[in-house]
């Protein structure tokens, strides 16, 4: 019981002092690693990752062309907002990468710096363009949003009694790996359904949907896509069992906003497909 109380106690403090506030969210988060740290780590990570898979190549597939040109058109987009409200510094040490990866798995994931991967498993259910944009702006606006540091900085706390990065990677690698691969969803077979909690889930499809929308997708192409996901996800806990927003909560909360980032951020282009 001690040690219970004492491990709470580490918790406690540690999220008292390492605390900083997202630029684009304007929330306040637990950090017990740096930017440089995990965007050092993904490079190598992504790196593994991708010579462990089968990678297509945009040159010998449509589908793989089409995830890239969707990736280059968001993170265009991207770049232009945070240039826009004057966060262009927060993209300073990104450097993009865009795979699609074959693989029977619904997934895609976003690791920080811009590591972007998709899964073959996911376009029969986002078939169209614009689905997968909305998709792929989801899991980059975890990035921006900082979630996986967040949840990695938790498990540090939690697990690791909140020691610093270099710290933990020395005295326990294998479980700081897992940490960071959990906490980026990597190999996870859940598909856009990533153990975020439900205010990052929520947070993510909120700016994703407006990346997708200044990129020039039509946003309401959400709605269809999460009811596909829906049929597509066969049992699942209910709501207050799951750290993952229900179905008809998600959709309920981009219906609500709908209409103000079609408004505010969509801008199509013209001879190109929306």
């Amino acid at each position: 019981m001690k040690s219970r109380y004492f491990i709470l106690s580490v918790v406690l403090s540690v999220a008292v002092i390492a605390c900083s506030r997202n630029a684009i969210t304007g929330r306040n988060q637990l950090s017990l690693v740096s930017d440089a740290e995990v965007q050092n780590m993904a490079v190598s990570e992504y790196k593994q990752f991708l010579s462990q898979s089968k990678v297509i190549s945009p040159s010998a597939s449509k589908d793989a062309e089409m995830v890239r040109r969707v990736g280059n058109r968001l993170i265009t987009a991207i770049q232009e907002y945070y240039k826009k409200e004057g966060l262009s510094n927060e993209l300073a040490n990104y450097s993009w990468e865009i795979n699609l990866v074959d693989s029977k798995d619904v997934n895609a994931w976003c690791m920080p710096g811009g590591k972007i991967v998709v899964y073959t498993g996911l376009l029969p259910v986002t078939q169209t363009e614009p689905a997968l944009a909305v998709v792929m702006g989801h899991e980059i606006a975890h990035a921006l949003a900082k979630h996986g540091k967040e949840r990695m900085s938790q498990g540090l706390a939690q697990q690791l009694g909140g020691v610093a990065l270099q710290v933990a990677l020395a005295n326990k690698p294998a479980a700081t790996q897992n940490l960071f691969m959990n906490a980026y969803g990597i190999g996870s077979n859940v598909g856009v359904m990533l153990p975020f909690s439900r205010s990052n889930e929520l947070e993510a499809d909120k700016f994703g949907l407006r990346f997708s929308a200044l990129a020039g997708y039509n946003p309401r192409e959400a709605i269809p896509f999460w009811q596909r996901m829906a049929k597509a996800g066969g049992q699942k806990p209910a709501e207050f069992l799951s750290t993952h927003p229900a179905d008809e909560t998600r959709i309920n909360q981009l219906q609500s906003i709908m209409d103000e980032t079609v408004r505010d951020y969509y801008k199509p282009m013209t001879g190109s497909k929306k």
